[in-house]
């Protein structure tokens, strides 16, 4: 029979405490460690990435920026330069806190927040930012850099573009000056500002060069065409602008490449598609969208489906729709569209991204070869009945 009060017992108990006492704390540091890691390890597991976040914290106070920069973009210090373009642009950048609610299978309501970045356009307080931002929105609140805080009503929003603007009830903000995207070259000084991870880091700076241009991503159902910089955007830049060294805005922040093997792939929507978009928001409250009224089929496709087309360039027309822009103008089925106003078109959704910057009423030049002949023909855009 085992004596249970005997010393050598009561030792076995204790050591079975002690391991059960270690296991458990073991179990708590690991599950904070599961939680604090995790979420790094599934971000740089992901492909390509919307730059929103879910704020950690919510912070309203802060110090105001200089409003007047200390620094000259003049100056033959490049840091001097990313100061000054800091300087000019911050007072201009918000944050912006999405409430979103859902309902569980058990009908109960839950509110989360996410969280991007603006960009102040007019002094009586419209903003720009992605319309990824404030998409589902049960509720909008945007910070000022001088730390106040306002509630915010979307006033349009264009998904195509993945642009939106927002306003706020305030008068005499500083604004950002957009600058021309179409004269950016490749290694330009590119500066980013924005609120990473949310408001905890808000208006962070950072700087690179403009990496590329005319770079065609497809994020979901739309095309677009953007700058690539490697200027470093994380989650919460969304909305925030690049800026160049004279400190104008040549692009809003909206996407990057988030991969094991991928580093510094980060991109832009130019600045001049940005006041396009932005001024017909203002204007109207909705986007006009331009048609051309033709089906294209591009080279990968037509492998893809074995469609029996042969194209080395260009995209090929599968169908014009019958009283459309293009057939007015006098394009056919089995034509091929080399390029749109000069700049080459290779894939179809290049071309949607291309004919996403144009406006209804807008005569564009295309190239087109027709039995191997290269004819250049003028269609002015009809407008889509859809967006």
């Amino acid at each position: 029979m085992i004596d249970l009060d005997s010393p050598k017992e009561r030792r076995k108990r204790n050591d079975l405490w002690s391991y059960l006492f270690v296991g458990l704390v073991g179990a708590v540091i690991g599950g904070f460690l599961v939680a604090g890691i995790a979420p790094q390890v599934l971000i740089h597991r992901m492909g390509l990435t919307y730059t929103s976040a879910n704020p950690p914290t919510i912070t309203e106070s802060g110090t105001s920026p200089v409003t007047t920069p200390t620094a000259s973009p003049d100056s033959p210090d490049p840091w001097e330069r990313v100061i000054y373009a800091s300087e000019k642009v911050s007072p201009a950048v918000v944050g912006i806190v999405n409430r979103t609610y859902v309902v569980d299978f058990f009908g109960r309501r839950f509110g989360t927040d996410s969280s991007g970045s603006g960009l102040i356009v007019t002094q009586d307080g419209y903003i720009v930012t992605n319309n990824h931002v404030v998409e589902n929105s049960g509720g909008l609140t945007v910070f000022l850099a001088d730390g106040r805080s306002f509630p915010a009503t979307v006033v349009g929003t264009d998904p195509a573009t993945d642009l939106a603007v927002i306003k706020i009830d305030a008068q005499g903000l500083p604004i950002g000056v957009f600058g021309n995207s179409d004269a950016l070259r490749p290694g330009q000084l590119a500066v980013a500002i924005g609120n990473p991870l949310g408001l905890d880091f808000k208006f962070t700076v950072t700087q690179g060069v403009i990496s590329g241009l005319d770079r065609v991503l497809t994020v979901g159902d739309f095309s677009m065409r953007l700058i690539q910089t490697d200027a470093v955007i994380n989650p919460g830049n969304s909305g925030g602008p690049l800026v160049n060294a004279d400190g104008e805005v040549i692009g809003l922040n909206v996407v990057k490449i988030n991969a094991e093997s991928v580093e510094g792939m980060n991109f832009a929507i130019p600045s001049n598609q940005v006041k396009r978009i932005a001024n017909q928001i203002i204007a109207t409250g909705k986007v006009k969208r331009a048609m051309v009224g033709v089906r294209l089929v591009d080279k990968q496709a037509a492998t893809t489906y074995a469609l029996g087309i042969n194209i080395e360039k260009g995209v090929y027309v599968y169908e014009v729709i019958q009283g459309g822009p293009a057939a007015k103008a006098g394009l056919k089925q089995g034509d091929i569209i080399l390029s749109l106003n000069g700049k080459e078109t290779d894939k179809v959704a290049t071309f949607q991204a291309l004919l996403a910057e144009m406006s209804p009423g807008e005569t564009v030049e295309l190239k087109v070869r027709r039995n191997r002949q290269d004819l250049t023909i003028s269609v002015v855009l009809g407008e889509a009945t859809a967006q």
